[in-house]
């Protein structure tokens, strides 16, 4: 541990919800945290008997020097004030929350006859802002959805009462072609020209079904009236609000003002989606990146995060829908992991986008460097499978023969999960007669590794082996023979149902079929079965064809075999022309040959 006087600073720490800062020999603010009791918080830091503590949490620990802390009165306080510490200073231990965008708001401007647009700069002028919308599509459905409804003024002239009375104004070509009601020379009223405003705010909200209702009865008493010109406009405008509300829609009405929020990630990011539901439609959404320091949790992540989207959207919403429970206890929000119905639905939504934008941004960062993906790859490997050490080089074993004849090994090698062709190898079996898998693979195996040893080469972090428990028992008391069985992960997989077998359990391990780690090893033993069928074959055509040539009269075994190292296959000798054969054959031979290949013809 550091020179630092860790328990003279906890002493002064009280057991109080708060925020704690660690700095640095320099007097460099290095780390800001939350606490809801802070002096079990920073002491846990410096508990040697805490295995929770990773390798980055130590190092951050070495460097701590000071400690200073703020009280506050409740944990919610300490998330907020934790957040916007962080976003001031950006401490080098934090997380890093990546989202510097500026998005846009919708404005209804604090003016006589207000226009409604959209903005980057939020400004504290009286004006009432709706977002921030992290759709920029959104916002601008929504905007055309306002122009289309309703007639607003598009122009920035002051429309005072005095200005409009003094007749200041004159109305122009939006006037003409019916995008404005001109307001400028008093031909809409300010009465109806807020009522619109209203009905606006409304559907920014999210009510457009109180929007709806309204205009029905519009509709309904201009009818009865016998307005038909009237009527017919608001029917327009309920068409418009009726089909834009048929797609915003997307659950029970009845949940009129929740949060959802739901977290993807991997060991150095998370992404974290939310979505703003008002009487069922989704009025805000955005998913953003967490680079991770300290291997925070995700409860940890998405509790961050859940300060971060209420304090932007300025949310007030009693009710946070999230995937899995959290520490919270604050009598103002109230957190509901659903089983069912439609706020599951609405988190299986939340956590589609989340995974989908996982996706897409791990692509991004893997063909921008390629290491990431290895490594992600490696990492996922290592976890699934329940290694010690990151598979890096990994090694596969298939064997194949023909009714107990021509028997091989092959072996195939993958480094930083991909074929490495020039390491790859075959075996002929030297010590096994007949059909003995197991006996074929003990042999392979044992060669293998004997060599490996003898040639001071670095052993494989994994051993693959295609079959099942058999072939996978040959391999391991070969391994026990090398003393190397406690040094490398050895398993076999069976081709049925892909399950994996490790030494001693009889219990079959089985992978998500869809995930990478068993992608690679399918990819391993689809190798090594095509890499050892192609020589089995070469190795039987040979015997086969060698076999035919010692039959014909004066081509003896010697004869045989030169003929075969030299072209390889019969189609070649066949095609050999009489000078390549006459520096093997004498004349005699290459008469005989000459006839066995002419009656063979024919014969076929």
């Amino acid at each position: 541990m550091s020179a630092f006087d860790y328990k003279k600073a906890l002493n002064d720490i009280p057991h109080r919800p708060g925020v704690y800062q660690y700095f640095d020999v320099d007097d460099t603010l290095i780390y800001i945290g939350k606490a809801k009791d802070l002096r079990n918080r920073v002491g846990s830091y410096f508990n040697q008997e805490n295995n929770q503590i990773n390798g980055k949490t130590r190092v951050l620990v070495s460097k701590i020097r000071r400690i200073s802390f703020t009280i506050v009165d409740t944990e919610i306080d300490a998330w907020l004030l934790e957040n916007s510490l962080i976003k001031k200073h950006q401490p080098r231990y934090n997380i890093m929350l990546k989202d510097d965008k500026t998005y846009p708001w919708i404005i209804i401007k604090k003016e006589d006859f207000p226009r409604v647009f959209w903005t980057r700069n939020k400004i504290k002028d009286g004006s009432i802002y709706f977002g921030p919308y992290a759709s920029v599509g959104m916002m601008h459905t929504i905007l055309d959805l306002i122009k289309e409804t309703y007639t607003l003024r598009t122009c920035n002239l002051p429309l005072t009462p005095k200005n409009i009375h003094d007749g200041k104004f004159k109305v122009c070509l939006e006037y003409q072609i019916g995008n404005c009601k001109g307001p400028c020379q008093n031909y809409q009223t300010k009465e109806d020209y807020d009522r619109n405003i209203e009905e606006i705010k409304d559907i920014l909200n999210g009510k457009i079904g109180n929007v709806i209702r309204d205009v029905k009865q519009v509709v309904k008493k201009a009818s009865e009236d016998l307005n038909f010109e009237l009527a017919h406009s608001y029917q327009k405008k309920l068409a418009v609000l009726e089909k834009y509300q048929s797609k915003s829609t997307v659950v029970n009405s009845a949940i009129t003002n929740v949060d959802v929020v739901s977290i993807a990630s991997d060991e150095r990011y998370a992404f974290v989606n939310y979505l703003k539901v008002m009487n069922g439609s989704i009025i805000q959404t955005q998913t953003i990146e967490i680079k991770k320091r300290l291997d925070e949790t995700d409860e940890e992540l998405l509790t961050l995060a859940i300060t971060e989207f209420r304090t932007k959207f300025k949310s007030t919403s009693k009710e946070v829908i999230v995937p899995f429970s959290i520490p919270l206890s604050d009598e103002n929000i109230k957190l509901v992991v659903p089983k069912l119905g439609e706020k599951k639905k609405l988190l299986e939504l939340s956590q589609k986008n989340v995974l989908f934008f996982k996706r897409e941004k791990l692509d991004q960062y893997e063909k921008l460097n390629p290491d990431l993906r290895t490594d992600r790859i490696l990492s996922q490997m290592q976890k699934d499978l329940r290694l010690t050490q990151l598979p890096q080089h990994i090694e596969c074993f298939d064997n194949s023969n023909f009714q107990g004849k021509y028997p091989v090994s092959a072996i195939v090698v993958f480094k930083d999960a991909k074929p490495s062709k020039k390491d790859y190898r075959h075996f002929n079996v030297k010590t096994v007669e007949g059909p003995n898998d197991f006996a074929t693979m003990q042999e392979a195996v044992y060669r293998r590794y004997k060599r490996m040893l003898e040639e001071e080469n670095t052993l494989p972090q994994l051993i693959i082996i295609d079959g099942g428990k058999g072939q996978l028992s040959s391999a391991v008391s070969s391994l026990k023979k090398l003393g190397i069985d406690k040094k490398v992960t050895v398993i076999g997989i069976a081709k049925r149902l892909e399950e994996l077998y490790y030494p001693g359990d009889s219990l079959p391990l089985y992978l998500d079929k869809k995930s990478e780690t068993l992608k690679i090893i399918q990819q391993l033993r689809d190798e090594a079965h095509r890499f050892g069928i192609t020589f089995h074959r070469k190795k039987r055509d040979q015997g086969t064809l060698k076999t035919e040539l010692e039959q014909i009269p004066g081509i003896g075994k010697t004869t045989a075999d030169k003929l075969l190292v030299r072209f390889k296959s019969v189609k070649k000798i066949k095609e050999a022309k009489e000078e390549e054969l006459a520096q093997l054959l004498n004349k005699k031979q290459m008469a005989t040959l000459a006839d066995f290949f002419n009656e063979h013809i024919q014969g076929e």
